[in-house]
């Protein structure tokens, strides 16, 4: 069950079964989605209007292939002093390797996903997270290989 704008919607099956479609390949025809479904080509599309607009589907969008992923990938764990948050994502926002950043619970506060494409270009973004005010510690985990990716 997903919830939106206080409004209760039922995900079922079929909608689930649409959307990992969709998620392996977002450009799939609508009829080719509805042939696979077992479903009429305009229930196809309602059931994928009604997902966007309930929130269910927040957009559709591309994977990068292998030509263009960058060469180097981190996870970075950072430890921040109190009530450094704001100034320490503001530092991270500036930095064009860093692709997402959580907050976690633990003895890490945040962790930073990186994405360089060379060592030396991880190095310098290690480098000024390092430095930035409010940054007690960190550490980092250089991705080697993907054994497992799930997100389609």
């Amino acid at each position: 069950m997903a919830q939106n704008d206080g409004q209760t919607s039922q995900i079922d099956e079929t909608d689930r079964a649409l959307v990992a479609l969709l998620a392996a390949n977002a450009r799939m025809p609508v009829a080719d989605l509805a042939r696979r479904l077992g479903l009429a080509r305009t229930t196809v599309q309602a059931r994928i209007e009604r997902l966007v607009t309930r929130g269910a589907i927040a957009g559709f969008t591309i994977r990068r292939g292998t030509a263009l992923k960058e060469a180097v990938r981190a996870t970075v764990l950072v430890c921040i002093e109190p009530r450094a948050q704001a100034e320490v994502l503001a530092r991270l926002r500036q930095l064009s390797t860093v692709e997402t950043v959580h907050t976690t619970s633990g003895r890490f506060d945040l962790m930073v996903v990186l994405c360089a494409g060379s060592t030396e270009e991880l190095d310098g973004s290690l480098d000024r997270i390092a430095e930035a005010r409010g940054v007690k510690s960190s550490e980092s985990l250089i991705h080697l290989s993907t054994k497992l990716d799930r997100r389609g």
